[in-house]
């Protein structure tokens, strides 16, 4: 050893093996440390399956499972067959060392380095390239699933006369097989070439040839492979074109050929595919020829044809043919485009029908017209999204519970009559509980309680919500049913229930009930080997060694709706807003799924994320996509949860979606019937939001069938902003039952509104049949207004409201009282030939922790009503001749804001909260709340003032004032 001291007589220092102790212990801390990965990998693998068979979907886990196991195994080991066999061929093939070069010389250390060791290098390397190509092909296992279980639609495209199932399942696996081909062929290609130099078979500066005859041979055949690759990728890129996106002037998310496709590019592959082929046999003759000549001519005869023929002469045609007439040229393409695009989306059979949209009542019988409101629709004045605060204050009940932030509409039969009623569930709300720790968590706070519903068209006296369904436990609309809430949207963590540890029930006046999980959802816990697994796989210990953990236990998980769906149909996408309903005697969630593809030829495109969103658009509310770009989507299954024990049941509901059959091939007995629904669960089913928002963006354009009108864009719509909102997101569709022109009776429906493409007139109204009882569910009815339309859209609607004086003056006396006014969802009926528009307004006083609806607008052409009721403002619109005999702020003649006392009470609140203003800013707080007493005195004076001029003038309802005037109070 060399000297590690300070010279000679310094102290040596022997370097040795480890001792024995010390080999053991690091050998048992490696061995420690492989099966302690070894478990966690276990643990996540075990603890899935026990998941899946617990919901009794163990064949989609053992189906997803195996196939991509399969797939890793099989292109995993044909990669590494592809890359080993040409290392080793290479090896094999490289030439003897006699005259050694000074290139060789300098290689020749890293081959004796390598030389001991070549079979373990040879073994790493493939193993390496086989595990990255087995993890990609395993990605994969989607597509060979449908390729392999692939159902035809009976539908060929306009190009290829091809049946659409070849570019859905067939097409996506073939260019899979393409990418892996390529992928082992240059990575081939590469380490043979690696090889060859390392050997001497390639010499970059020696003299004389540069590379061997093996050698050239060799890479001459891995040369022609790739080069016969590429010549089938210009033939699958033919049929490529049928499914390309590109653009076109005027439209959006165009698919499919246009002229310059048809007429340059698909000529241009075909030539470049027999130009590729004749370049790989050039490729493949060097075995005989023994020369790179040929086929580098070939080679460079075939990258210049790419330039010329794919990209130079396709440019000169859009130039030159297509730019100066583009409309005649495009015209057959755009057609089929939009045919297509029609088809995918499922609006092809929509009823596009001229409509007036005149509202003016000159030559009308305003009385038949007050008659027809009731009977047109079900007004719903109870916004979903806006009185989750007044369920939360009236039925919370207890701090640990909680209710969504938007709320659904269903229907529910009210004193025999079907009705739209507002739902939601009083879910678990762990932020709310007194004393946060691992048992109350997880044992003992494990559920929620009951179902709370209100009527959708009415309020009680103060403007909250009317209840159906309310107290703790619920009473009132559904009789006796399970009102225990052990998944929700809201219930995201797990739970331990059954065991020794009892949960809390609820609370009473007469204390709190426990309640011990009688379900048979969850996984069981007894098992040590599943204590250890959970308890690894959630990283808690407790787990395994708590002792409120005994026979019994279950533990619960992915809780929500929307989790449990996608879990056990992978292949779905998830609509964002799953409901609750209460179905024989059971909670249950119901969800809407669909089915998408990417590659139906000739349709267009949409962004499911971006087509989707609007003004209520949460987290918690967003759409589940497998593939958030798409252009065909079905709602193929519906599906419930059961509230209680977590059973998920999948139904067939469109029964001729080729992907969905597909899809049931893949994963049979995993979708049920549609005939096995009961009738009680159809009376809740409805359309989606989700489909809905989708197929209305379509519409925005694709209700346009004639391809110069399609092309020049003068009759595309756009969804307005919605004018209650002020993040100027998308107006939300709202469910209301109605009835259209046409139709013979109400029907629960979907409805939405369009404006011209940058104008805020209204340009359409649309509504869709969304009762699944109806022998019309899914029929699309459109209204298309007049271009030159002076129809007010929502947000020009809103506008007119807001500047409407009585509607002003009120606010500003809401607003100065330092209360909040929230507007409600702004509902659009058709009524007679005209437009009916109905919004509520909430008032939330200060200090209030909820809402309450006062006052409800109502527009029908040129007249605005604000009243206390809906019947009061109906009344006013349409001059009933029962005059409603309560008063109503804002709508006397002559207003009350003309009454100098009421004037001088309002000027002094002005004045007023200007000082409280003034002394906020200057933190005087004795100024500020003396500001305050003024303010309330002031407002005060100016309700007292203004009642007493409504009793003067002996107009209570407004109506003489309208009369004297003939138009509505301004």
């Amino acid at each position: 050893m060399p000297d590690r001291g300070g010279g000679p007589t310094g102290p040596r220092i022997r370097v040795g093996r480890p001792s024995r102790r010390i080999r053991t212990l690091l050998t048992t801390l490696g061995v420690l440390a492989a099966l302690a990965m070894l478990f966690v990998m276990f643990a996540g693998f075990w603890t899935d399956w026990l998941w899946y068979r617990s919901v009794d979907y163990s064949s989609v886990f053992t189906t997803t499972l195996g196939t991509k196991i399969g797939l890793f195994a099989v292109f995993g080991l044909l990669m590494a067959l592809a890359v080993g066999t040409n290392i080793w061929l290479a090896h094999r093939l490289r030439p003897p060392l006699s005259a050694m070069s000074m290139e060789q010389q300098s290689l020749d250390r890293y081959r004796m380095s390598i030389a001991p060791y070549k079979k373990w290098v040879l073994l790493a390397v493939t193993a390496l390239v086989g595990l990255v190509a087995g993890a990609s092909a395993a990605g994969q296992w989607r597509t060979w699933l449908q390729w392999v279980n692939g159902v035809p639609f009976h539908q060929k495209d306009p190009q290829f006369h091809k049946d659409i199932a070849f570019y859905t399942f067939d097409l996506p696996w073939y260019r899979f097989l393409l990418s892996f081909g390529f992928a082992a062929a240059v990575l081939s290609l590469i380490a043979a070439a690696l090889v060859h130099y390392l050997y001497g078979g390639l010499r970059l500066t020696s003299p004389g040839h540069r590379a061997t005859a093996a050698a050239t041979g060799h890479l001459s055949v891995l040369l022609g492979i790739f080069v016969g690759l590429k010549a089938i990728a210009y033939w699958l890129d033919r049929y490529g074109l049928a499914v390309k996106s590109s653009g076109l002037k005027s439209t959006d998310g165009w698919t499919g050929l246009r002229y310059v496709d048809a007429n340059a590019y698909l000529p241009a592959k075909t030539i470049l595919f027999i130009i590729a082929l004749i370049c790989a046999v050039l490729f493949f003759a060097t075995l005989w020829r023994r020369t790179w000549q040929l086929p580098v001519i070939g080679f460079g005869l075939m990258v210049l044809s790419a330039v010329l023929i794919g990209g130079l002469y396709p440019a000169i045609v859009q130039k030159f043919q297509v730019q100066p007439n583009e409309q005649a040229k495009e015209a057959p393409y755009i057609k089929k485009n939009i045919t297509a695009t029609r088809e995918a989306y499922g609006i092809g059979d929509a009823d596009v029908q001229n409509y007036k949209g005149n509202s003016d009542l000159t030559g009308k019988d305003p009385e038949k017209l007050r008659a027809a409101v009731n009977s047109t629709a079900s007004l719903r004045l109870l916004d979903p999204n806006l009185v989750s605060p007044a369920f939360q204050q009236e039925q919370q009940v207890k701090g640990y519970y909680q209710f969504p932030s938007t709320l659904d509409v269903d229907r529910y039969k009210v004193d025999g009559k079907e009705q739209d009623t507002v739902i939601g569930l009083r879910e678990l709300n762990l932020k709310g509980i007194p004393e946060r720790n691992w048992i109350n968590d997880h044992f003992k706070y494990t559920h929620g309680y009951g179902a709370i519903t209100a009527k959708g068209t009415t309020t009680d006296k103060a403007g909250a919500p009317d209840f159906t369904a309310k107290s703790l436990p619920t009473e009132g609309l559904f009789g006796p049913y399970e009102q225990r809430v052990y998944y929700g949207e809201k219930t995201t963590q797990y739970s331990i229930v059954g065991g020794p540890q009892e949960e809390l029930d609820y609370s009473s006046d007469k204390g709190e009930r426990s309640y011990s999980y009688k379900g048979k959802s969850g996984v069981n816990l007894s098992n040590p080997v599943n204590r250890a697994a959970y308890a690894v796989a959630f990283g808690e210990p407790q787990i395994l060694y708590s002792g409120a953990i005994g026979k019994g236990s279950r533990i619960l998980y992915h809780r929500t709706p929307k989790e449990r769906v996608e879990a056990v149909a992978p292949w779905l996408t998830i609509d964002g807003d799953a409901y609750p309903a209460v179905v024989d005697g059971r909670i249950q969630w119901i969800v809407d799924a669909y089915t998408t593809t990417n590659g139906y030829p000739y349709a267009s495109r949409t962004t499911l994320g971006d087509t989707t969103a609007d003004s209520l658009t949460t987290g918690q509310r967003a759409v589940v996509a497998q593939q958030n770009q798409v252009n065909y989507i079905r709602n193929s299954v519906k599906a419930t949860v059961d509230a209680y024990d977590g059973t998920v049941k999948l139904y067939q509901w469109d029964e001729k979606d080729p992907v969905l059959k597909t899809w049931m091939k893949a994963f049979p007995g995993t979708v049920k019937a549609k005939s096995t629904i009961s009738s009680a669960l159809m009376d809740h089913l409805r359309y989606p939001q989700d489909l809905f928002k989708v197929q209305r963006e379509l519409l925005s354009r694709y209700h346009v069938t004639d391809s110069e009108t399609f092309y020049t864009g003068s009759e595309r719509w756009e969804v307005p902003d919605d004018p209650t909102n002020t993040k100027g997101n998308a107006v939300p569709p709202y469910y209301l039952s109605m009835k259209m022109p046409r139709q013979e009776k109400q029907t629960f429906s979907l409805t939405t509104t369009f404006t011209p493409k940058n104008r805020t007139n209204l340009g359409a109204f649309m509504a869709v049949d969304a009762d699944a009882k109806s022998k019309d569910y899914g029929k699309i009815r459109i209204l298309k207004l007049p271009s030159e339309t002076s129809v007010w859209g929502p947000r020009l609607a809103q506008g007119k409201f807001n500047s409407h004086t009585p509607v002003a003056d009120q606010i500003n006396i809401w607003k100065k009282g330092d209360s909040e006014v929230e507007y409600g969802n702004l509902l659009t009926v058709p009524l007679d030939g005209g437009l009916l528009y109905v919004e509520p307004v909430y008032l939330r006083g200060a200090g209030s922790n909820y809402p309450l609806l006062k006052k409800v607008l109502v527009n029908y052409g040129d007249k605005i009503a604000f009243r206390d009721t809906l019947d009061e403002a109906l009344d006013e619109i349409f001059g009933s001749k029962t005059a409603p005999s309560k008063p109503s702020e804002g709508t006397q003649k002559p207003p009350p804001s003309q009454d100098p006392t009421v004037k001088q009470a309002l000027k002094d609140a002005q004045d007023a909260f200007t000082a409280g203003q003034k002394a906020l800013e200057n933190k005087n707080w004795a100024e500020y709340g003396k500001a305050q007493d003024a303010l309330r005195d002031a407002l005060d004076r100016a309700a007292k003032a203004e009642a007493k001029a409504a009793e003067k003038s002996g107009d209570k309802s407004g109506d003489k004032g309208s009369e004297q005037s003939g138009k509505p109070a301004s």
